[in-house]
């Protein structure tokens, strides 16, 4: 599979938005060039063999603040990578993913080509994208289908896999610290975080997209999503899974159990608060009402 722009709709529709601000450099045109070129490589490579129509088009963000230019060429910084998926019978999005990556070292010069072959490691920079393009498809299949992102999730660790074996990448490597693209991949392949993906499903297919209809068997489908979570957790403490679960959703859950039965809300209240401890201030706005 080779970056490609074909006029058939691919699977992500992501905006790319660079941040320079702290680089002391007179030629800003680089920067605009690496938004034009990050975001025709995320959205026009096909990414799977299924055919998306465009308005089931992934939507998400990612956020590049680069911090250092140790040499011409040579870039570092930190990336925030969101995705949302459409909830049925709205025009809301809810966020699947909301990843900080604070280890993003890459090259590039202007007009750089973006080659991506699966199975090749080209540059660290192709291979970044490439392995958050697969974790957003993965999780938006999770969304739809129980465990329907293992395909991608498997391409993601053959990506990471590959760049472990290049010398001095950061951000890929099991000890360099415990919420880096290594541990995302391997946790969400680990078998003790099978309650947080079956979450996914729980959440979106049985509680989002069902909330017009029946909000009170929503919430209640949320909430056993909630306790999905719950199980995960107390096999694998910690787990970059779980803290990213609450980082995309936090806000949404907070306001989803706003309303609704005070039994409901009491009970989720108590999980949320049990597994998402430094947030319990905005998850106080549940039992306010």
């Amino acid at each position: 599979m080779g970056f490609s722009s074909n006029t058939q709709a691919q699977e992500l529709l992501f905006n790319v938005v660079v941040n320079a601000d702290q680089i002391n450099s007179t030629d800003r045109r680089v920067f605009t060039d690496m938004e034009k070129t990050f975001s025709e490589f995320l959205n026009n490579t096909q990414w799977s063999e299924d055919d998306f129509q465009g308005h089931e088009r992934i939507y998400g963000n990612l956020i590049l603040t680069i911090e250092k230019m140790p040499s011409l060429g040579a870039y570092q910084g930190t990336v925030q990578v969101q995705a949302s998926r459409p909830v049925y019978n709205t025009n809301y999005e809810s966020v699947l993913l909301n990843f900080a990556d604070r280890q993003w070292s890459f090259n590039y010069v202007e007009s750089q080509p973006m080659d991506f072959v699966e199975n090749v490691f080209t540059t660290n920079l192709t291979s970044m994208l490439a392995f958050y393009a697969y974790i957003t498809l993965g999780l938006d299949y999770d969304s739809f289908s129980k465990q329907g992102g293992n395909p991608y999730f498997r391409k993601a660790r053959n990506i990471a896999q590959r760049a472990q074996q290049e010398n001095n990448l950061i951000g890929w490597g099991a000890f360099e610290n415990n919420r880096n693209r290594y541990w995302l991949i391997e946790d969400l392949l680990n078998q003790q975080m099978e309650g947080v993906r079956n979450a996914y499903y729980t959440y979106h297919r049985t509680g989002m997209d069902l909330f017009v209809e029946k909000p009170e068997e929503a919430r209640k489908n949320i909430l056993e999503a909630l306790k999905e979570v719950q199980s995960a957790d107390k096999l694998k403490a910690n787990s970059i899974v779980v803290r990213s679960f609450f980082d995309a959703k936090r806000d949404e859950l907070a306001n989803i159990f706003s309303e609704g039965e005070l039994p409901v809300k009491r009970e989720a209240y108590n999980i949320l608060t049990q597994l998402d401890p430094t947030n319990k201030e905005k998850y106080e706005k549940i039992l306010k009402k």
